[in-house]
């Protein structure tokens, strides 16, 4: 059986390709700008918005299991409308469909988020995201919509690379106390992801960190393991930017746990020196 990596150039995408290539899968994966350069795998272009495209790719790499990794941003076309697109051509053909969604779908009115919580999201990028959930809910039934958080890794992140510019002092702005999160290991969301592709599971499952940290913390915990002095980092309240979208989002992914065998770190863990 074929998994087929959409997004397999990018972040989290190059994590899937990089495991599926260890544990010998068969493989393909996508790419929109440039193919990435992991051996082993085979690339093939495509762009979400084109549905002739994919339908002719999931043919032409007899897919068993599509692991949607893409990151369109706010662009509603790609966001959501690519993945309406995805789950329809997936459930046509009897693929299994494994979709990453994000914490963004959320307005961070409540303490915390579980599987059953609903989206009300109040950002362009969390309104594409539940889009796309919606899609794959009532297109796709038993595809299975993985939610997360801040993805980072050793060192290959944005997030990483945002507090070493900071730190540097090549970027200005701040790392907000008030902004809080759950990230996870990029290695543990694919791990999860996989396992979900392995199975049969429908639903939404919760793929983040047990941590709810900020982003100042989260900076500083990166620092330290990068060994940058944390003093550099400058910190602020993001209530007092305007910038729009939730503070404090926290997401509950006990109940995922408790069927997963793969073990989600949180962040102070996977951060640690020792």
């Amino acid at each position: 059986m074929t998994a087929l990596i959409v997004g397999g150039s990018g972040f989290l995408g190059a994590e899937l390709v990089r495991q599926a290539v260890s544990d010998g899968r068969e493989a393909a994966a996508t790419f929109h700008s440039r193919p990435g350069d992991r051996p082993g795998i085979s690339w093939h272009h495509l762009d979400l918005r084109d549905a002739h495209r994919l339908g002719e790719l999931l043919d032409a790499v007899q897919a068993g299991v599509v692991i949607n990794a893409s990151s369109g941003n706010a662009d509603w076309a790609v966001t959501a409308d690519g993945s309406f697109r995805l789950a329809k051509e997936t459930a046509r053909r009897g693929i299994r469909l494994v979709h990453v969604s994000s914490d963004a779908v959320f307005s961070g009115s409540q303490p915390v988020y579980d599987e059953t919580a609903l989206p009300d999201p109040v950002t362009p990028y969390g309104a594409a995201k539940a889009a796309a959930e919606t899609a794959a809910r009532l297109l796709h039934p038993s595809a299975a919509i993985a939610r997360t958080s801040l993805i980072i890794g050793d060192g290959g992140s944005a997030h990483e690379r945002v507090v070493h510019e900071l730190a540097a002092g090549t970027r200005k702005g701040a790392l907000f106390t008030d902004d809080i999160r759950c990230p996870v290991h990029v290695a543990d969301l694919a791990a999860g992801l996989w396992e979900l592709a392995d199975s049969d599971a429908a639903g939404v499952f919760h793929l983040a960190g047990p941590d709810a940290v900020s982003r100042y913390e989260l900076g500083v915990l990166i620092a330290r393991r990068d060994g940058l002095d944390p003093a550099l980092l400058p910190s602020g309240l993001r209530a007092d930017t305007g910038l729009p979208g939730a503070l404090e989002v926290r997401l509950d992914s006990r109940a995922t746990q408790r069927l997963s065998t793969v073990k989600i770190r949180g962040a102070r863990n996977f951060l640690s020196k020792g």
